[in-house]
């Protein structure tokens, strides 16, 4: 059966697309780009409000499209094209298990899938280093351990707003019982 794409999920994926393209730009202004992984934190929370196919595929082509425009991600070393297919796991996973979940508690969704992410993208760095001869041990570490303040951001900001768009899209009348 085939699924039409609906226009919620349009523009959620319009809205934390064109999100994931720009605050970039602002984190890597203050130099704290790769620290925090500002690229992250708008298509992780789409995968809270968008359905699994679009969130991924507008996660698989945000650092690609990023990285044709703006240069960051680079495409070599290949850092763009491990990102997007980190990130569009991460999402897709994050909308599918919302899904199927809907009532699930945000960080009971949200921190296997970004420690499932990490291990991804840990796999992707050791696998680049040793195609372009460089130590994978010394590069799978650095980049495990430089993504860390970027997982507690989102740890600590995405439920918050995942539980408000949640809030907004289905508000509860005053003295109405929520539906289980």
């Amino acid at each position: 059966m085939k699924q039409r794409l609906a226009s919620r999920d349009l523009a959620y994926c319009g809205l934390f697309g064109a999100a994931a393209l720009l605050l970039p730009i602002l984190f890597h202004a203050v130099h704290l780009g790769h620290v925090f992984m500002p690229m992250y934190l708008p298509l992780v929370c789409l995968g809270f409000f968008a359905r699994p196919v679009p969130t991924a595929v507008t996660a698989l082509l945000s650092p690609l499209l990023s990285a044709a425009i703006f240069g960051m991600p680079p495409f070599f070393p290949p850092v763009a094209s491990s990102m997007a297919l980190e990130l569009a796991t991460m999402a897709g996973l994050i909308a599918w298990l919302k899904q199927r979940w809907p009532n699930a508690n945000e960080w009971l969704i949200l921190v296997p899938v970004l420690l499932l992410g990490r291990v991804l993208y840990v796999v992707f760095v050791y696998a680049t280093a040793l195609l372009i001869e460089l130590p994978p041990k010394f590069m799978a570490g650095l980049s495990l351990l430089g993504g860390w303040p970027g997982l507690i951001l989102m740890v600590i900001v995405v439920p918050p707003v995942a539980r408000a768009g949640k809030a907004i899209a289905y508000p509860v009348a005053k003295g109405e019982k929520k539906e289980p």
